[in-house]
């Protein structure tokens, strides 16, 4: 029984794998600012972790909307039919570029928010110059995730990865020449880190057209493009995807970025602290999102080929697969919880020693709750991914946001600003959240594929 599952473990590793380290690799880039930036000190730390809630909620849109592409790209692979799939892929780039720019625009209207927000006032004059450069990036990203997306959606995972660990390596180097003022340039600080940012994203698009281009399965959907020769009915199909597959992932980063801004209610070393403990487990979130998209391109497949029961078992051992690894992933953050932290401060620095001391300790508890979340936030995703690939999104959209608005968001307010528990308090209601969303949307997905079957 249970080898029905476990034996397609290894394709879905073989297919996901690529995508997890080329998440990892959107995510390496926080934590490399991250840790460059925590040299400095914990208000600048703090200061791109405002910066950056800003960003997460507009890249939850764009990333959100381009997950359209995938599922019908892979239906059309599924079916052998390439003008659907070539359509798709066109009208999926120009929409994806134009909200990027809709995306960037809306940032810079909503900076002001800033000073509204009871945020320390050093941190937001700190974070008000990193934010208009990395704001500019979202174009080039939410570009470059139209690409990927399809790139995914043909089962061609490795090359978003080979572009993203390209963009990687030129985000270290211009990170450590600019925020400390290296071979004779200025000494930049944060704003430093988003030249790192904004390159690094360009150089992400470019490297993965080139790779598509050249590539035979893929060169003839990505050359000869007529981008202003659009259908009405592909775009408005790609809209009715795409738009609650951003709901979707807004609604749930929105939650993370509420706690960003609750926890600077609290003060800087909360804030700091918060994000330490995210950029953690956001990494290790990475590695669920793989899976995900592993299960919206098989998921996709089978959908085209009409093979429901096949359908089914290997959409659930992708789920069996995500709680196995997020189980580990719990064990890590609870064994080293005092350790891990330690990575992003300079604890030998006397002057900030009790800022950092303390941004430590809150941290450390932080990461225990991580630990428990671990199982409930790669479930929650992995179904949202196979749900995607089914093409089932506005349903599972009220789900997210009933789970992380209703449920979540008011006992992390509560918790977080009205008891002792403070930080962990938001915590708290980001597992309660997470928790309710994985198993409603299961509850959805097997009501929806044990239909499907039936009908079959």
């Amino acid at each position: 029984m249970l080898q029905q599952y476990t034996k397609e473990f290894r394709y879905n590793l073989k297919l996901a794998t690529p995508v997890m380290l080329g998440m990892l690799g959107h995510t390496f880039v926080g934590l490399v600012d991250n840790i460059m930036v925590g040299q400095l000190g914990t208000a600048e730390l703090a200061a791109v972790s405002l910066g950056n809630s800003f960003m997460f909620i507009a890249m939850s849109l764009g990333i959100g909307f381009s997950t359209a592409i995938t599922p019908l790209v892979a239906e059309a692979d599924g079916e052998n039919n390439f003008a659907s799939g070539k359509s798709a892929f066109k009208h999926g780039l120009f929409l994806c570029t134009t909200l990027g720019i809709a995306l960037f625009l809306l940032i810079l209207v909503a900076k002001p928010l800033m000073y509204l927000m009871k945020q320390p006032s050093e941190v937001v004059e700190l974070a008000i110059p990193y934010l208009d450069l990395v704001a500019f990036s979202l174009i080039p990203l939410v570009s470059f995730q139209a690409l990927k997306q399809f790139s995914d959606g043909l089962s061609m995972t490795k090359y978003p990865m080979y572009a993203t660990l390209v963009a990687n390596l030129v985000n270290i180097a211009l990170n450590y020449i600019l925020i400390f003022g290296k071979f004779g340039f200025p000494q930049m600080g944060i704003v430093g880190a988003a030249v790192g940012t904004l390159a690094s994203r360009f150089v992400m698009v470019i490297f993965l057209w080139v790779f598509l281009k050249n590539k035979e399965k893929s060169t003839s959907y990505v050359t000869h493009i007529k981008f202003f020769s659009l259908e009405r009915k592909m775009i408005n199909r790609i809209i009715a995807l795409g738009f609650p597959s951003a709901l979707q992932m807004f609604f749930e980063v929105a939650i993370f970025t509420a706690a960003i801004w609750l926890s600077g209610i609290l003060g800087k070393n909360s804030q700091a602290a918060n994000q330490i403990a995210l950029n953690l487990s956001s990494m290790t979130f990475m590695v669920a999102m793989g899976l995900s998209v592993a299960a919206m391109v098989r998921v996709g497949n089978q959908k085209g080929l009409q093979h429901f029961v096949d359908l089914r078992r290997i959409a659930i051992s992708i789920f069996l697969l995500t709680f196995l690894l997020a189980v580990v992933f719990a064990l890590v953050f609870v064994l080293f919880n005092d350790l891990l932290p330690r990575i992003y401060l300079d604890i030998e620095d006397t002057k900030n020693m009790a800022d950092n001391t303390e941004v430590i300790a809150i941290a450390a508890k932080l990461l225990v709750i991580a630990a428990l979340f671990q199982i409930s936030d790669g479930i929650q995703v992995t179904v949202l991914g196979a749900l995607r690939g089914l093409q089932d999104v506005k349903i599972p959209t009220l789900i997210t946001f009933i789970a992380y608005w209703v449920v979540g968001f008011p006992i992390s307010y509560y918790l977080g600003l009205y008891t002792e528990y403070k930080s962990s308090g938001i915590w708290i209601g980001l597992l309660a959240g997470l928790s309710v969303s994985a198993l409603l949307l299961y509850l959805r997905f097997n009501a929806l594929t044990k239909g499907l079957i039936q009908k079959n």
